[in-house]
């Protein structure tokens, strides 16, 4: 099945997130039962690759964190002011639907979360990411992220890479 055409936008109430299905419970249940709770309550925003019918296709969520100085390797950490918390940006959850994996959708996504993170007139030195697999791991160093020192799972990507 091709990709349909779609535009990345923000969530909509009419969208229909229960036809979305991602192999991961937790990353269907999430779009389906409580986005729109983590939105209302401004602790996420969440975009969707949606068609033209209202059927998504991918999403991710970005919300506003802080890193631990501490946690940054000894080489990106040198460039840093020595505050004890560095801003950032997370990305919570990044999911294709099940049907359109292998297209190249997720790299669309994140494509599009670093252009308006770069674009956003506010701080922050890198974008988040919590990897949940081995298959993750590999699609986001593909993409120049980098592990803290704590947790190989926990992976970031400098913002100052996109200038």
């Amino acid at each position: 099945m091709p990709l349909p055409d779609f535009r990345i936008r923000l969530l909509d109430a009419a969208d229909d997130r229960n036809a979305f299905e991602r192999p991961s419970e937790p990353l269907n249940r999430y779009l389906q039962k409580q986005v729109s709770q983590d939105v209302k309550r401004k602790v996420a925003t969440c975009f969707v690759a949606v068609t033209s019918d209202g059927q998504i296709l991918g999403y991710y969520t970005l919300a506003a964190t802080g890193v631990a100085l501490s946690n940054i390797p000894a080489g990106f950490r040198k460039k840093l002011p020595r505050y004890p918390t560095v801003p950032a940006v997370l990305m919570g959850r990044l999911a294709v639907d099940g049907k359109y994996g292998g297209f190249g959708l997720g790299s669309l996504l994140l494509a599009d979360a670093l252009k308006r993170i770069s674009k956003a007139e506010i701080a922050a030195y890198a974008l988040i990411v919590e990897a949940k697999d081995e298959a993750a791991i590999g699609f986001y160093r593909h993409f120049g992220f980098t592990s803290f020192e704590d947790a190989t799972k926990h992976l970031f990507f400098p913002l100052a890479n996109l200038r």
